[in-house]
């Protein structure tokens, strides 16, 4: 996460993204965050994939920066921000988890094995058995960048059921990171809708286990086919601060 208000951040191409998020030579990260002022919201936020290139929504992100421009002191515990997909609305609740709202879905595409749902960002949902026994990485990556899904290539979420039906556990492979990641929010997010979709549940609110953590994705519904009212909640850690020197 970086505050981008005072300062010109057009120095953020590929290679200095790269450099940053690379995890043997710079900070390490799946992604770069940077706030910036917009005019109709409180703040803007841009996200780079770890390979550079500027991504698509990232749920988790937006999460993110919430906490980051509350204690920034541009927020109090209500947010608007806008991001490449359009407006969010952010909530900090009482227990610190944050609550953000996604935008609407309206549409689900079933492709051959699994559904095609894109939350902000394009992901593939398969149904699996056993998910500690996928190798996410290979089959992740295979199927990412598999011709039907175009040049951009999509995100892949491997799914398993629970015990209770409200329940589900994930695993996502990113495009942009090019590795398994231990939460993915707007993935989680699809996966949650598939299930509804999937199972023809009545389910309008699912905890979902990542390797990352716990997540709640919940959710209004109409004819099973249009999904609207979508909110993904989950925790903020702050990890650390910290400055880079990026001077040529």
């Amino acid at each position: 996460m970086i505050d981008g208000r005072e300062w010109d951040t057009s120095c953020f191409d590929r290679s200095l993204v790269r450099q940053i998020c690379d995890r043997r030579f710079g900070v390490g990260a799946d992604g770069l965050i940077i706030l910036d002022n917009t005019r109709g919201s409180d703040f803007s936020m841009k996200y780079f994939n770890a390979d550079g290139k500027e991504g698509t929504m990232c749920g988790n992100g937006g999460r993110c920066i919430t906490v980051f421009a509350r204690d920034l002191g541009l927020i109090g515990l209500e947010a608007t921000f806008r991001g490449i997909d359009g407006k969010h609305a952010a909530s900090i609740l009482p227990n610190e988890e944050v609550r953000l709202r996604l935008k609407d879905v309206d549409r689900i595409g079933w492709v051959e094995d699994g559904y095609l749902v894109d939350t902000g960002s394009p992901h593939f949902v398969k149904f699996v058995n056993d998910l500690d026994g996928i190798d996410v990485e290979t089959e992740g990556r295979e199927i990412r960048n598999q011709s039907r899904f175009g040049r951009g290539g999509v995100n892949v979420n491997f799914i398993e059921a629970g015990r209770d039906s409200n329940r589900i556990a994930v695993r996502t492979y990113e495009r942009g990171v090019e590795s398994e990641t231990l939460s993915c929010g707007t993935g989680v997010t699809a996966s949650a809708i598939c299930a509804y979709y999937h199972f023809k549940s009545d389910i309008l609110s699912y905890h979902i286990h990542t390797m990352g953590g716990n997540l709640n994705v919940s959710f209004r519904a109409d004819h099973h086919t249009s999904f609207t009212d979508i909110y993904l909640t989950g925790p903020v850690s702050h990890v650390f601060d910290g400055s880079l020197d990026i001077t040529p």
